[in-house]
C-alpha cells in the first residue's frame, strides 16, 4: 500500500519520502509472504460485498497500474478452479450458496460455472479425473506480490523517491504537508483495535506440477489455496489464526498444507520446499479496511486484512480521491469507512 501510494504521490509531481520500518526487500512485511490472489467472488464466501465491489476494481485497475512499470510483473487472469473431496461436499454446496448469495447482490460479478470431471481435466489437464465436481469461477486472478514490490521500488528509484530504509516513524514525527501511515501492524499503538491474524504459507518448487489458474480445495478446517506463479513456483496456504505470533510454521500446519496439495495433485510430493512463511495480517474488528483523518493533512490506511492484493487499488484511488477533494466517492459507492480522529 505504502509503494503503491508513494509512487502515485511521485508520478503526480509531489516530492515524496518514505520512512520504512523494513529494508527494500519488505522483509517483515505481509505483502512479501501473500499469495496475491486476485479473487472477488471467491472471497465473499468470508468477507462482506463492499470487500467484494473493491475487488471488481481492483482486478480492473491492476493490469494499469502494471502497465506503469518498467520491471515485468507476473499477472494472470484465468479464473479460480475450486474444488473439493467427495467427503466434503456438503461443506461446498454451502461454499456454492454464498456465492450464488453474492451474486444475487452484486450481479456484475461473473456466474460461477459448475464443472464435472471431464470440465475439470480440460480446464486443468494435470489435474486429471481426480475430482468429480467443482467450480469454475471466470475473470479472476493473481499476480507475482514480490515481483510487484521490486518493481514499484524500482520506479519510486526512477522519480527519485528518498527512501529511509530501517527507519520506523510514527505520523506525529513527520514533517510534511501531508502524511501517509500505511504502516499496517506498525499502527496498533495509534489505532485501537487493530489486531494480527496469523497466516502460513509454503513456497514450493514443483517442476511435475502444471496449473494454469489458483486452485483452492474446500474444506471444513483448512480451505487450501494454491496459486501457481512462474517457473513451476507454487504458493500454498490456508491457516488464519487469531494471533501476533510470528515464530516458524508447525509442524501440524505444514503437514496438513502438504497433505491438502498432495491430494489436488500427487506431482507435489516430489515438490522441494523453497520456504515456510508466517506473517501476520493487519486486521481491524470488523474485518474490513478504513481510512482515518488524524489531521487536516494526515491519513492513515490501514485494516487491508487477507485481502491487501486484492482491494489495495481500491484504497488507492479512495485516498488520492480523498485527498484532492476532501471527500470521496468512490470510498462512499464501497462503503468504505473515511473515519475522522
Amino acid at each position: 500500500m505504502g509503494r503503491l501510494l508513494a509512487l502515485a504521490l511521485a508520478r503526480a509531481g509531489h516530492t515524496v519520502q518514505v520512512f520504512e520500518a523494513g529494508g527494500p526487500e519488505a522483509e517483515g512485511a505481509a505483502a512479501r509472504v501473500a499469495a496475491a490472489m486476485l479473487a472477488p467472488l471467491a472471497e465473499s464466501a468470508i468477507t462482506e460485498s463492499s470487500v467484494v465491489q473493491m475487488g471488481q476494481h481492483g482486478l480492473r485497475r491492476w493490469p494499469e497500474l502494471i502497465a506503469q512499470l518498467d520491471a515485468p510483473v507476473f499477472f494472470q487472469q484465468n479464473g479460480t478452479l475450486i474444488l473439493w473431496h467427495r467427503q466434503d461436499a456438503a461443506e461446498a454446496t454451502r461454499f456454492g450458496h454464498q456465492l450464488t448469495a453474492t451474486r444475487q447482490q452484486l450481479p456484475s460479478l461473473p456466474a460461477p460455472q459448475a464443472v464435472d470431471a471431464t470440465a475439470i481435466a480440460q480446464l486443468e489437464p494435470s489435474v486429471g479425473t481426480r475430482f468429480a465436481q467443482g467450480l469454475y469461477l471466470p475473470g479472476e486472478g493473481q499476480l507475482d506480490n514480490r515481483q510487484l514490490l521490486a518493481a514499484l521500488l524500482l520506479q519510486l528509484q526512477k522519480h527519485q523517491v528518498v527512501m529511509h530504509w530501517h527507519t520506523p516513524r510514527a505520523p506525529q514525527d513527520c514533517q510534511a504537508d501531508w502524511v501517509f501511515d500505511c504502516r499496517g501492524l506498525g499502527a496498533r499503538d495509534h489505532w485501537p483495535g487493530l489486531r494480527a491474524v496469523r497466516g502460513e504459507v509454503l513456497r514450493l518448487h514443483a517442476p511435475g506440477v502444471e496449473l494454469r489458474r489458483p486452485v483452492r480445495l474446500v474444506h471444513p478446517r483448512y480451505p487450501l489455496y494454491i496459486a501457481p506463479k512462474e517457473d513451476h513456483v507454487f504458493v500454498v496456504g490456508a491457516t488464519e489464526i487469531e494471533s501476533d505470533d510470528m515464530s516458524p510454521m508447525s509442524v501440524r500446519s505444514s503437514l496438513e498444507l502438504l497433505s491438502a496439495a498432495y491430494s489436488v495433485h500427487p506431482g507435489f510430493g516430489e515438490a522441494r520446499i523453497l520456504e515456510s512463511s508466517t506473517q501476520c495480517r493487519p486486521t481491524l474488528p470488523n474485518n474490513l479496511p478504513a481510512i482515518r483523518q488524524l489531521g487536516a493533512r494526515v491519513l492513515q490506511i490501514n485494516g487491508l486484512y487477507r485481502h491487501g492484493f486484492l482491494i489495495a487499488p481500491a484504497m488507492l484511488d479512495a485516498t488520492l480521491e480523498f485527498m484532492e477533494n476532501g471527500h470521496s466517492v468512490l470510498a462512499q459507492q464501497w462503503g468504505l469507512a473515511i473515519e475522522t480522529v
